[in-house]
C-alpha cells in the first residue's frame, strides 16, 4: 500500500494498512481529472532536484531531503492539498486516495489496489467522505447540521457514484465535509439521512448488522441507482460488499 506523508506529500511505499494508522479519502473525481501518482511524484522530484541544487551547508551539514515539503506548490491539486491538511490537523500523518496513490499503468498494482480497496477503507482509522457540491452554512456548526446542509447531504452527487457506496459502507468512522473541508458530521450521526439517500439500513451503517447478513437482493439494490465511468467498474466496485477476488482486465466491457 502507497500512502500519503500528510506534512510533506512524499509517498511512503510498502505499508501494511492492518498495522498503521492513517486517514482515507472518499470523493468523487472532478470531470476534469484528478493528478495521478505519475504527475505528483514529478511534482516531488521537481522539487527535490531544485532543493539540491539550491543546498546550504549549516555546520558541514546539508539540508535534509526529507524535509522537503510540496504542499505549498501551485502545481499540486487543491484536493490533494486539501486532504493532507485536514488529516494533518486531525493528527494522521499519512493518508491515501485512490487518484494519486495507485500507479494505474501497472496492471499488477491496479488489480491488487480494486481487490483490497474495501480492507483499505475497512482498516483506515478514517474516512473523509468530501462533498465537493456542498456548500457551507453560516447557520450550521460541526456536527450540528442545519436543514440546508441536510438536504444538500441527500442530493450529492457522492451518493450516485458506483465506488461511493463501499467506501460509506466499510469504515466505521466516516467524516462528512463541505467543499471547504469543513466537518459536517459523522456517519454514525447522519445513519438515518443516509439510509434515506442510500437505501443503506441504519443497522449496517452504525456496525450493528454486518454487510454479509444482508441478502445478495439487498445488497444489488444498493448499488442499482449507482453508476460508474467504465462499465466494468460496475462489478468491481462491489467486489469487497459481496467478499470476491478476481483479477481485473479493463477494456473487456
Amino acid at each position: 500500500m502507497r500512502l500519503l506523508n500528510t506534512r510533506t506529500g512524499q509517498f511512503v511505499e510498502n505499508i501494511d494498512p492492518k498495522v498503521t494508522r492513517y486517514a482515507i479519502l472518499s470523493h468523487v473525481w472532478d470531470i476534469r481529472g484528478e493528478q495521478s501518482y505519475q504527475q505528483v511524484l514529478a511534482i516531488w522530484q521537481k522539487a527535490s532536484r531544485s532543493s539540491t541544487s539550491s543546498q546550504v551547508s549549516v555546520k558541514g551539514r546539508c539540508k535534509n531531503a526529507s524535509a522537503i515539503s510540496i504542499l505549498d506548490s501551485p502545481e499540486l491539486s487543491v484536493k490533494i492539498r486539501g486532504f493532507c491538511a485536514i488529516a494533518h490537523q486531525h493528527g494522521y500523518g499519512l493518508g491515501w486516495m485512490d487518484s494519486c496513490c495507485i500507479d494505474k499503468p501497472s496492471s499488477a498494482e491496479l488489480t491488487e489496489a480494486i481487490n483490497s480497496m474495501y480492507l483499505w477503507y475497512r482498516k483506515a482509522d478514517v474516512c473523509y467522505a468530501y462533498l465537493a457540491d456542498v456548500h457551507d452554512d453560516p447557520n450550521s456548526s460541526p456536527y450540528r447540521p442545519s436543514e440546508r446542509l441536510c438536504h444538500e447531504i441527500l442530493s450529492t452527487r457522492w451518493h450516485t457514484r458506483g465506488w461511493t457506496l463501499q467506501e460509506l459502507i466499510a469504515p466505521e468512522n466516516v467524516l462528512f465535509l463541505t467543499h471547504t473541508w469543513r466537518v459536517i458530521d459523522s456517519k454514525l450521526s447522519l445513519a438515518p439521512l443516509l439510509e434515506q439517500a442510500t437505501g443503506v439500513s441504519v443497522a449496517v451503517l452504525i456496525g450493528e448488522a454486518t454487510v454479509e447478513s444482508m441478502s445478495v437482493a439487498c445488497r444489488m439494490s444498493w448499488a442499482s441507482k449507482r453508476q460508474t465511468t467504465r462499465i466494468e467498474d460496475e462489478a468491481y466496485s462491489l467486489l469487497g460488499i459481496f467478499g470476491v477476488y478476481m483479477p481485473t482486465i479493463y477494456g473487456e466491457g
